[in-house]
């Protein structure tokens, strides 16, 4: 059965930095794409950053270029993302995301109707 769990979010400084990780188990992990996304309260999901499965090509909503950074490790089947400089409008539920890897999907990477496959969510709360 395929299953992603994310872990690492909490309540944080503006300013402040996190990371989250997602563990994929079920399915071939290094055949697929993965994704991280958010959804603030009243808004909806939106994809913030992407990575392809050989981990060498990556993508950012430009809210967070430059903030946030994502990495994988196909070894221990889990997909990272590191954040800094944490600003209050980061605050939202994260998902994590994951879509067996295809040609010309890394165009496609920032919409949440790619993938196939959802984590259970992980809340990250930026606030003073």
């Amino acid at each position: 059965q395929l299953q992603l769990v994310e872990s690492g979010g909490g309540l944080v400084q503006p300013g402040g930095s996190m990371s989250l990780s997602c563990t994929a188990s079920g399915f071939g992990f290094d055949s697929y794409f993965m994704a991280w996304c958010r959804q603030a309260p009243g808004k909806e999901r939106a994809g913030v950053s992407y990575i392809t499965s050989s981990g060498e090509d990556t993508n950012y909503a430009e809210s967070v270029k430059g903030r946030f950074t994502i990495s994988r490790n196909n070894a221990n089947n889990t997909v990272y993302l590191q954040m800094n400089n944490l600003l209050p409008e980061d605050t939202a539920v994260y998902y994590c995301a994951a879509v067996k890897e295809r040609r010309g999907i890394f165009y496609l990477g920032f919409g949440s109707a790619v993938y196939d496959h959802w984590g259970q969510g992980t809340q990250v709360t930026v606030s003073s």
